[in-house]
């Protein structure tokens, strides 16, 4: 019978040990190497879990997979460049965004940045 208990997301990589380095390293994420698989499992502290995978010739998603919710973007932004992560990713045309990469309107503030495999991932305020 189907059931959501236990449902997690997962999104590709082209190189399982970058990510391995970024997420746990960079970010500071808990990191599981699936031994049965040779997949990730991003521990996220709100008790979710991740799957990364790797996949032959991938193409970065052009959407954010993964959102980090924080008190304060301009801190989260501030910590992010510090550990040499780029937070200015799109041009102002797309998305207006401050020197930083802040979206300051239409919504949360928010900042987008990028993993080694070009997938999007973001900070936002709320």
């Amino acid at each position: 019978m189907f059931h959501t208990d236990g449902a997690f997301c997962g999104f590709a990589v082209d190189d399982l040990d970058a990510a391995r380095h970024f997420y746990g390293d960079t970010l500071g994420l808990e990191v599981e190497v699936l031994d049965d698989s040779g997949f990730l499992a991003l521990h996220l502290a709100s008790g979710g879990r991740v799957l990364v995978y790797g996949k032959p010739h991938h193409e970065p998603a052009s959407f954010t997979v993964l959102n980090f919710p924080v008190d304060d973007v301009e801190a989260a932004v501030d910590d992010l460049r510090a550990r040499g992560v780029q937070t200015k990713i799109y041009d102002d045309a797309d998305f207006p965004t401050d020197s930083r990469g802040i979206m300051r309107e239409g919504g949360p503030l928010i900042a987008w940045f990028r993993d080694p495999a070009g997938n999007v991932l973001a900070v936002l305020e709320g």
